[in-house]
């Protein structure tokens, strides 16, 4: 038998008080003097064997009540088998999981408030404890402090849901920093509290615990129930337009075992229910569905995608922005520029002014800023008869971060100057025409495929299988790559589109290639009622397709903005939150680290929701932010599983379940040995009532 506070056996000298006042009975005889012998008091006589007894039980009971009193407050103990057993004078370090997946429920009652209960239980065996600290996924300031047990209950009291999930490897590095600061060199014990759900938790086979620290597991046993979470939204066009029917899909994951039949799925802009749909999802299933939408004015409209699904709800609602009527920034380079007969404009100009949608710059390709491509969705190259050097080396690169270029040729171009180009951004070699007399030959042009994507919209459906009246062209080259939009009736192509990928984002660049100049010479396709709608065409799908959101979980947001300063400093707002994230601006990119939850100040917290981005107080974007989806996944390790992880790692214990209702019992008589001070207690309140019964019913 061991004992816990050894240093209260110093009180069993006390016992030595009851023995002095039975061997020195320093009691006097007194005189009594009376009158009458009537008055005497009947004394019950009793043998000196008897009385002599009766002392010696007394002083007995005495000696043991005192005995067993100190004894209790030195806490004896019988040691367990464990020589890796618990500690209860040592540091204390103690994790309890409070991310997004414990909200999951067992039996109406959520894995936090179950993990926080019996911390509380086991927060008894530690109750005189003074080197106790309490770690959560928060990292706060307040968990690099030890304290007592009662100091760490007024703690847990205020445990709140955290948004950032934190790997174990992470856990056990910040815990080993806090303790060494505590307990330099000395061995420590901790405990994990967490439901060990796999997407968050980190690859644990690379986890090695120190050899002087005792690690003791404690999983939830988590089931797999279902839960519904948004993967991605985005729209089925790259730019929306008010006042016309729009479409935004949604993909939605199931992460549980369980089927989800009919979950309703609502669409909500500008907080106003605009579309609303059902969705079907297998177990470990995904299903899209469309939401159908039109917005009455341009600009940024805040979206939300809101379902019900129960008991994880945290990602019941998805935040979006989606940005209406965006201007479409075109850059017209020429050197060859062709227009009508009255030259008073250019056929270019012409297409691209009549719109608000469109914003259009004209320079010579001689006589431009390089720089401007950096803010451009299209360019125009009209009538350039070499392309090479700068020119050829900025056009290269703007088409493969996903620009868009339409080639117009000129009347004689250089094939060795355009080859080298061309073959870089996918084309391939292109052959210049001969001219018979010269005069170019116009042929005339074959009818559209009209199921073809590029051309949807562009025909009116009462005029979808009659006949056209097409215009005619003289190419001045030929190729044979790329996807066919528009081709002569000789059979070659007239325009052609191809797509470049593999480049710095994961948007493709699109060239769009034209056989012949827009010269009235060369046909009247410039004059034609078909030449607008093609090069709308062009230019809408140059837009960049809008990102709708972004999550916390990217480690870097990259923002277009127009006309950066390298020194200016732009903040994130959100409601009373107010941000200034680590930035930097890469030519017209602004790059953002988002803060983590504990490198913010004292009361502030990133939530899920819509972003001002603002300079000088000029609000210059609208974002949306959503926590990452890691937590959704629904997949958890068993006691088992970690026991076959750290099986050789004798200094890890993984227990069944947190859901034993012995779970402390279990603990202190595994690794504390059985607790004897509430025998001795109970003995020493019996030996105390024993020595009352001798004094009052033992008489001889």
């Amino acid at each position: 038998m061991n004992f816990l506070y050894p240093s209260f056996l110093l009180g069993l000298l006390s016992v030595s008080v009851p023995i002095a006042i039975h061997l020195f009975n320093f009691r006097r005889t007194r005189r009594v003097f009376f009158s009458n012998v009537a008055l005497l008091r009947t004394v019950q006589t009793e043998t000196k064997s008897f009385r002599r007894l009766k002392h010696w039980l007394i002083l007995a009971c005495r000696c043991l009540f005192l005995a067993c009193l100190v004894l209790a407050f030195a806490q004896p103990f019988i040691p367990s088998k464990n020589k890796l057993g618990l500690s209860r004078q040592g540091v204390t370090s103690l994790y309890v999981d409070n991310s997004f997946s414990m909200q999951n429920e067992r039996n109406t009652k959520r894995y936090l408030d179950i993990a926080i209960s019996k911390l509380d239980e086991l927060l008894t065996l530690f109750r005189n404890a003074t080197s106790l600290q309490l770690l959560t996924n928060d990292f706060s300031v307040a968990e690099q402090q030890a304290g007592t047990a009662e100091a760490v209950r007024d703690r847990v009291t205020s445990i709140r849901f955290a948004h950032t999930p934190r790997t174990l490897e992470t856990i056990y590095r910040r815990q080993r920093n806090l303790l060494s600061s505590l307990n330099p060199g000395g061995h420590n014990q901790l405990f994990w509290f967490s439901d060990f759900q796999k997407s968050t938790v980190g690859d644990l086979s690379r986890l090695k615990i120190d050899t002087t620290d005792r690690l003791f597991i404690v999983p939830l046993d988590a089931q797999s129930t279902k839960n519904v979470y948004v993967d991605s939204v985005w729209l089925s066009t790259p730019f929306i337009r008010e006042m016309q029917n729009n479409s935004l899909n949604v993909k939605l994951n199931n992460a549980g075992r369980e089927n989800v039949k009919n979950l309703p799925v609502r669409l909500y802009l500008d907080d106003t229910q605009t579309s609303t749909a059902t969705a079907t999802l297998a177990p470990d299933g995904s299903a899209t569905v469309s939401l159908n939408f039109n917005v009455t004015s341009k600009g940024y409209h805040r979206g939300r995608i809101v379902f019900e699904d129960y008991p994880i709800t945290f990602d019941n609602q998805y935040f979006f922005v989606i940005e209406a009527s965006p201007a479409v920034r075109i850059l017209h380079l020429y050197e060859q520029k062709s227009g009508p007969a009255d030259r008073t404009s250019d056929y270019i100009n012409a297409v691209y002014s009549n719109d608000s949608l469109f914003v259009r710059q004209s320079f010579s390709v001689q006589n431009f800023d390089v720089g401007q491509l950096k803010e451009t969705d299209l360019v125009v190259l009209e009538g350039v008869t070499d392309v090479n050097g700068t020119l050829r080396t900025e056009l290269e690169r703007f088409v493969r971060q996903g620009g868009s270029i339409a080639i117009i040729p000129p009347t004689n171009p250089n094939s060795a100057s355009y080859n080298p180009f061309l073959q870089t951004l996918g084309v391939g070699v292109v052959q210049t025409t001969t001219t018979v007399g010269g005069t170019p030959t116009t042929v005339p042009v074959a009818d559209p495929d009209r199921r073809n994507p590029f051309f949807q919209d562009v025909f009116q459906q009462s005029y979808q299988s009659e006949p056209l009246n097409m215009p005619t062209a003289a190419p001045v080259w030929r190729w044979s790559s790329g996807q066919r939009l528009l081709s002569l009736r000789d059979g070659s192509p007239l325009l052609t589109q191809t797509k470049l990928s593999g480049g710095t984002t994961a948007r493709q660049g699109s060239v769009y290639m034209l056989a012949s100049p827009l010269a009235t010479a060369y046909g009247n396709l410039a004059e034609h009622a078909l030449f607008v709608p093609i090069m709308y065409k062009m230019a809408a799908l140059s837009v960049r397709a809008q990102r709708t959101a972004y999550s916390f979980d990217d480690n870097l947001v990259t923002i277009s903005v127009s006309n950066p300063f390298e020194k200016t400093v732009y903040k994130l707002k959100h409601d009373k939150l107010e941000i200034i994230p680590v930035q930097r601006i890469v030519g017209n990119q602004l790059q953002l680290e988002m803060p983590k939850s504990n490198e913010l100040t004292a009361g502030q917290e990133v939530e899920a929701g819509y972003y001002e981005l603002r300079l000088n107080d000029k609000i210059e974007r609208l974002l949306a932010f959503n926590h990452g989806n890691q937590e959704s996944t629904m997949s958890f390790y068993s006691a088992d599983e970690l026991r076959k992880i750290f099986v050789n790692q004798p200094n890890v214990e993984i227990f069944d379940s947190i859901q034993d209702g012995d779970f402390v019992q279990v603990l202190e008589q595994e690794n504390l040995g059985k607790s004897l001070w509430k025998y001795f207690l109970i003995a020493s309140l019996a030996f105390l009532l024993i020595e009352v019964g001798l004094v009052r019913f033992m008489k001889g």
